[in-house]
């Protein structure tokens, strides 16, 4: 028959409509913002900078390496390399951004920033509530609005930190082992040379002589008088 398939359909609208005043299940509608979803977890919306512990300048994990500032497609990292360095969280000195900026009206979420960074120091947050009344300076996010913590990272994204934070605990104790291993080679040599140094000298022999034709410490063969 003509039409049945219109008619299924708006059954099914009806169905749906109706229930929704006596089933939640069926309530799409959310009173935002008295009301939010939870966000999933993949969700992302602009980078961040983390930082562990509770200093946000000494805690700071990127090293102004600038490989995002020139992976970025629109172009929206804006990076200044310090003139001294900082210990990282091997405890290798290393530079850090005297400028980081990031215009986010310019930014389009790709995330090639983060999936280039080798020291997971950026990171794609999920606050979206960024409007503001003017578009240039107010949407340019300087490093102090850009740095978060660690414990931050661990509340919107739980399972992408935790898989983070075992990577880097294990390539800080690759680190201090190989540092161990060689303060050890180190300190096995400078015994090996102590040693060396002050064992006794051999002194030659008047046998060891030139013209003699044995060699030093032992006895020259006799000679048979004519």
């Amino acid at each position: 028959m003509i039409g049945t398939g219109i008619l299924k359909g708006m059954a099914v609208t009806l169905r749906n409509f109706a229930g929704s005043y006596f089933e939640k299940d069926r309530l799409i509608t959310v009173q935002y913002p008295e009301e939010r979803d939870p966000l999933p977890e993949n969700y992302r919306n602009f980078p961040f900078l983390i930082f562990d512990g509770n200093d946000p300048q000494a805690g700071l994990r990127c090293v102004a390496c600038q490989i995002c500032e020139k992976e970025c497609p629109p172009q929206c990292i804006y990076i200044i390399k310090s003139k001294d360095k900082k210990p990282d969280y091997v405890g290798k000195p290393q530079f850090y951004p005297a400028v980081f900026d990031i215009d986010i009206s310019v930014c389009m979420s790709c995330q090639i920033c983060v999936e280039v960074c080798p020291f997971e120091a950026i990171k794609m947050d999920k606050d979206f509530e960024l409007s503001k009344r003017e578009r240039f300076d107010n949407l340019l996010f300087r490093k102090e609005q850009l740095s978060k913590s660690n414990q931050y990272y661990h509340k919107i994204h739980p399972v992408e930190a935790d898989a983070v934070d075992k990577n880097l605990a294990s390539a800080a104790a690759a680190a201090e082992a190989k540092k161990k291993a060689a303060a050890e080679a180190a300190a096995k040599a400078a015994a090996a040379k102590a040693a060396a140094e002050s064992a006794p000298s051999k002194v030659a022999s008047p046998e060891s002589a030139v013209g003699s034709t044995a060699a030093p410490g032992q006895t020259p063969p006799e000679t048979t008088k004519p």
